[in-house]
Formats: C-alpha cells, sequence, structure tokens
C-alpha cells in the first residue's frame, strides 16, 4: 500500500472517529447540570425585575441558539466548527476564535519545551544505563525514573513548589511573566523562560522516567543481538556499535512510545498548568467547565481529538521510515 492511499484511508478513519466523538463529547456536555446562560447574566437577576430579567434570559438563549432542540444545536454547532466559527463563549462574552489564541500559544510553548528537556535528557540518559547495565549508576537511575514515573504530576509539582518557590524562593510559581516587568524581546523572553522553569521541570520528569526506561529496556535486547557481537568483533569502535547500529534498531518500538507520549503530554498539562496558574488551555478548560461554557470547552476537547487521531498517523510514518521493512498496512 502506497503513501498515498494509506494517508487517505486514515483519513476516511480520522474523519468518521472525529465525528463519533463530537457526537458523544456535545451531548454529554449538553446533558450536564447548569445553565450557560445563568452563568453569563451572572448577577444581572438581583438588579432587575423577574419580568425584565426573564425576557433577557429568552432573548439570549435565543440568541445563542439554546432554543432549538439539541440535534439541531449539534448540526449548527458541528457546521460551524469545520468552517473555522467555534461559537460564542458566555464567560468571556466574545467569540472563542478571539479569545483561544493567547492560550493555546502559551499551551504550545510549554508542551514544546517539555518535549525537548525529555527527550535531550531521556535518550542519552537510556543509552548510558543500557550500555552500564547493572552498575551503581543504572541502579541509581532506576530507582529515580520509577520515582518519578509512578508519583502523579501534581504531586511533584506541589513538592517543587514547596523546595523551590517557598523554602529556597527560586522560581516563580504562576503566570507567564513579572507583573510589571520592562526590557528588551531577550530579556522578555528569559523572564518567560524563567516562569517556565518549574512547570517544564514538572511536566518532563514522567516523561524522563518513561521514556528512559524505554530506551534503556529496548538497548539492552538489541545489544544482546548477534550483528552487534559480529560489529564489535570487527574492531568497530564501540561508539559506533551502539549510536549507529544499536541505537538505530532500538528507535523503532522507541517512536511509538515517544509518539503516544507527546500526545498525552497535553493532555497532562491541563493539570499543570492549572497547579502553576499558566494561563494556556488547561485553564481555560476547567474555568470553561465550571462556568459552564460549552463552546470553550468543546473547542477544547475536540483539538485534543483532533491532536490525538494525527499523533497516531504519524506515529505509523515514523515507524516506516525508522525502519524501511515495515510498511504501512502492517
Amino acid at each position: 500500500m502506497g503513501k498515498g492511499r494509506y494517508l487517505v484511508k486514515r483519513l476516511v478513519y480520522i474523519v468518521f472517529v472525529f465525528f463519533i466523538i463530537s457526537i458523544l463529547m456535545f451531548f454529554i456536555y449538553k446533558s450536564m447540570p447548569g445553565d450557560p446562560v445563568t452563568m453569563m447574566l451572572g448577577e444581572s437577576r438581583n438588579s432587575m425585575k423577574p419580568e425584565a430579567y426573564q425576557a433577557l434570559y429568552d432573548r439570549t438563549r435565543q440568541e445563542l441558539g439554546l432554543d432549538k432542540p439539541l440535534v439541531i444545536q449539534y448540526l449548527i454547532w458541528i457546521g460551524n466548527m469545520l468552517t473555522g466559527d467555534f461559537g460564542y463563549s458566555t464567560q468571556y462574552k466574545r467569540q472563542v476564535i478571539d479569545v483561544i489564541g493567547t492560550p493555546m500559544l502559551n499551551t504550545l510553548k510549554l508542551n514544546a519545551l517539555s518535549m525537548i528537556v525529555t527527550f535531550v535528557v531521556a535518550i542519552p540518559l537510556g543509552i548510558a544505563t543500557a550500555v552500564r547495565k547493572n552498575s551503581v549508576f543504572d541502579k541509581f537511575v532506576q530507582v529515580i525514573t520509577i520515582v518519578g514515573y509512578s508519583l502523579p504530576s501534581f504531586i511533584i509539582a506541589l513538592l517543587f513548589i514547596f523546595a523551590f518557590a517557598v523554602k529556597i524562593p527560586i522560581f516563580p510559581i504562576s503566570g507567564v511573566q513579572t507583573a510589571g516587568f520592562e526590557g528588551n524581546g531577550f530579556e522578555m523572553a528569559m523572564d518567560t523562560l524563567w516562569h517556565m522553569a518549574l512547570p517544564v521541570i514538572v511536566m518532563s520528569i514522567s516523561g524522563i522516567g518513561s521514556i528512559t526506561r524505554y530506551v534503556r529496556a529496548e538497548m539492552i535486547d538489541v545489544l544482546r543481538m548477534d550483528y552487534i557481537k559480529t560489529a564489535r568483533a570487527k574492531g568497530l569502535k564501540e561508539k559506533t556499535v551502539i549510536y549507529v547500529h544499536a541505537f538505530r534498531n532500538a528507535l523503532i518500538p522507541i517512536v511509538t512510545i515517544a509518539t503516544a507520549w507527546v500526545v498525552t503530554l497535553f493532555g497532562g498539562s491541563v493539570v499543570i498548568e492549572n497547579v502553576f496558574l499558566w494561563p494556556g488551555l488547561g485553564q481555560m478548560l476547567i474555568n470553561g467547565l465550571l462556568q459552564r461554557d460549552f463552546s470553550i470547552v468543546l473547542t477544547m476537547q475536540m483539538f485534543y481529538v483532533v491532536l490525538s487521531l494525527t499523533g497516531n498517523v504519524i506515529m505509523d510514518i515514523a515507524y516506516t521510515i525508522v525502519d524501511p521493512r515495515v510498511r504501512l498496512e502492517n
């Protein structure tokens, strides 16, 4: 099966799953208790006469299309979403497209830096522990990675806040930049990185733990292979044996794990963003749920759905790049 045909097949699959999940998400959230119009109008009820408030309430429901049957609401919502209209935010009283840009950029920054830190640390660490199997260094790293992988991220976040923001106040614990800070572009970037330090470290710990262990396990298996023994017998340098011959073959299952982890990273960042008050999609999602701002919530959820489905396709294609013997139909 050629890549073009495969991509068409996967695209059909993605579209089908997208619509099924969109239906489930829409009706689940619409069945939640709480009225978005009541949340939107806030304290207006206390300052208006009952008749005037009811008229305003009914008019607002009509303007938002909430007076229509749920099936009609879904068809309108999905049709608008496919054309780039994500609806009206009852919380921010603006179009979703106008309020989602900055939080999405903040989330992408946080996750991108976490991915870089994780892979830069985990892959060399996994190789080093595999090469030094059963050494003191290997056992020490195994203990640390198990702890990092096992502890919930919010527990790690609270421990780091207590250690590096309360006891030893090195890092800030909230926001993107220091309030009232003024400087040139470089200074602003450094200030942002300073604020990102703790959440990035916390988000990376779990990934470093899991990916290090996977890299170690795969490298140990590959280093036992006969062709590795042959390469060493031919007198090849140890670095060539490890990084050219062994690591390339160990990459095949690692690609699958790494791609899946990247997808779950975005979902896991919801917790971290709320612990560190990072103004990203995660914080917006929680606030949207609390305020029954279903336009925001559904947009966030469908973003994660598309990310997950796209990640699966990228994982399959990356698999064939790492190992040309693998065919897409398999």
